[in-house]
């Protein structure tokens, strides 16, 4: 049978990189790509191949068209196909609502909105030409609750969430499902073992948990993995929190 290939933004570290090696290990080739530091992406790539899968860095901003343009083109080069995208990648600035410059606010909807549309509508063809395909969002609980101090965070995860409904039910019977996973306080891959909550930020946003911790990447990556499974073919139009129970 032929491998599926993956493309995952945002894929050089944190939630990306355990996409990447947990869609590795389910027998996925893979499709990594960054913004900026080629190396961390290269040494996720080489950590995938050394689960059996073909990898392709491909570095580019998302937020940009011409871009996405050629994170597609690249991956479509290589491997023929994109059959699971998943659009992790974003941007995050805080910031007072009226304080926030019209291009700052722009880069938030280039790259947290926009850029899963551009690259959903880049990869679906191919999808439905062969009957299966698998979308996966990123969202936040800014979608849900509203994030004072991050209004275009809360904005642009909003609007992916609306994508993610409104595609779910257009390509849904034509083999291809969207869904849309929300995170909550999730440790970075430099944080210890442990989660320890080390500072104030992170004894904010522990006490906000009821499991007692942060989350762990390759915890987000589980959901990402059921999603674009087989298994998960009966899942669809669904935003699942992963966030150890916080209200929302």
């Amino acid at each position: 049978m032929a491998r599926k290939v993956a493309l995952i933004t945002g894929a050089g570290r944190n939630i990306g990189r355990a996409c990447v090696l947990g869609l590795a290990e389910d027998g996925f080739d893979l499709v990594v790509n960054g913004s900026r530091d080629r190396d961390a992406c290269e040494n996720v790539a080489q950590e995938a191949a050394r689960h059996g899968a073909a990898t392709l860095v491909v570095m580019g901003d998302i937020g940009r068209a011409d871009d996405c343009k050629h994170i597609a083109g690249e991956a479509l080069a290589r491997f023929g196909t994109i059959d699971a995208l998943v659009n992790n990648a974003a941007v995050r600035p805080g910031g007072a609502f009226l304080e926030m410059s019209e291009a700052d606010w722009q880069r938030v909807m280039s790259v947290d909105l926009e850029a899963s549309i551009r690259l959903s509508r880049l990869c679906l063809p191919g999808m439905l030409d062969k009957g299966w395909g698998r979308i996966v969002n990123f969202t936040g609980m800014n979608a849900i609750a509203g994030h004072g101090g991050r209004a275009a965070v809360s904005v642009a995860k909003h609007g992916v969430w609306g994508l993610t409904k409104a595609l779910a039910k257009e390509f849904g019977p034509k083999g291809v499902t969207v869904n849309a996973i929300s995170p909550g306080p999730i440790a970075p891959d430099d944080a210890d073992q442990k989660n320890d909550p080390s500072n104030a930020h992170r004894r904010e946003l522990v006490a906000k948990v009821p499991v007692g911790r942060m989350g762990q990447p390759r915890e987000v990556a589980a959901a990402v993995r059921l999603l674009v499974s087989d298994t998960g073919a009966y899942i669809n139009g669904q935003m699942l929190q992963v966030n150890g129970g916080a209200a929302t």
